[in-house]
């Protein structure tokens, strides 16, 4: 009896053990650990854990240590291109671990997100943007001639826009360009916007990269600058991005590099 009662007990203990493995492939084992790792990556990638997704998982392990011990059967993990393939995967898992690691480390707080916003917003302060129309032609004689005709009130602007602009996007809607700050042109037509008033138009064309230009401003307001629920996550992901090029400057320079 007292054997049996030991025996029952070994039994006990070692089923635990025994029921961590999932699968066998030809004597090699599937653990349970190495499973729930694997859908633990595939939850972090947006993936529900079911049975289905686990099922799923399982099949692809199997699927996979079929082909690799085929693979080092074959003697393919010996070849020198795939020894140097399977090396920079390996280096590039570790730098994305490690940046993830100092991410983890140095996480992009609310108020370090808040304080940048009000850097951001302070500089856009006083800033114009433009409500802009413009015809643009190819030879200047035509641009000369149609701001003429414009200033005479032969033709209206946006009729002008409409038969001569080159331009299809804008030429169709009467010249119209929208909403926008001046840094959204080219140097020469954004100096030329800059200087106007509200309803004035060039007096003589401006000449760009694209041709001549006869440019008016319809309105001008303030920037608006978004709320900084709608910016947040733009602002979150650049503080990520400068924090980790600061992170590999600090371990660059702190290299013996030779």
């Amino acid at each position: 009896m007292k054997r049996l009662a030991v025996l029952a007990a070994a039994c006990a203990i070692a089923l635990p053990a025994y029921a961590q493995t999932v699968a066998t492939v030809n004597g090699k084992a599937i653990t349970q650990d190495k499973l729930d790792q694997f859908v633990a990556l595939l939850i972090e990638q947006g993936a529900q854990d079911t049975p289905e997704l686990r099922t799923q998982v399982k099949q692809e392990m199997v699927n996979r240590l079929v082909a690799v011990q085929a693979a080092e059967k074959a003697g393919i993990d010996k070849q020198a291109a795939v020894k140097q393939e399977i090396e920079l995967a390996r280096q590039g898992i570790l730098v994305r671990a490690l940046m993830a690691d100092h991410l983890k480390k140095n996480p992009v707080t609310d108020a370090k997100i808040q304080a940048e916003y009000d850097k951001i917003k302070k500089l856009q302060a006083g800033k114009q943007e433009y409500k802009v129309r413009h015809i643009l032609v190819k030879d200047q004689k035509a641009a000369e001639d149609l701001t003429a005709a414009i200033k005479a009130k032969k033709v209206t602007f946006e009729a002008a826009a409409k038969k001569d602009s080159i331009d299809p996007g804008s030429g169709k809607n009467g010249g119209d360009l929208g909403w926008a700050p001046s840094t959204n042109y080219v140097p020469e037509f954004a100096e030329a916007v800059e200087k106007l008033k509200k309803g004035q138009m060039t007096d003589k064309p401006v000449k760009s990269q694209f041709g001549w230009h006869i440019i008016q401003v319809d309105d001008t307001r303030d920037v608006k600058f978004p709320e900084l629920a709608e910016v947040k996550p733009q602002i979150e992901e650049m503080l990520r991005q400068q924090q980790l090029a600061e992170f590999q400057d600090s371990l660059m320079k702190g290299a013996d590099i030779k």
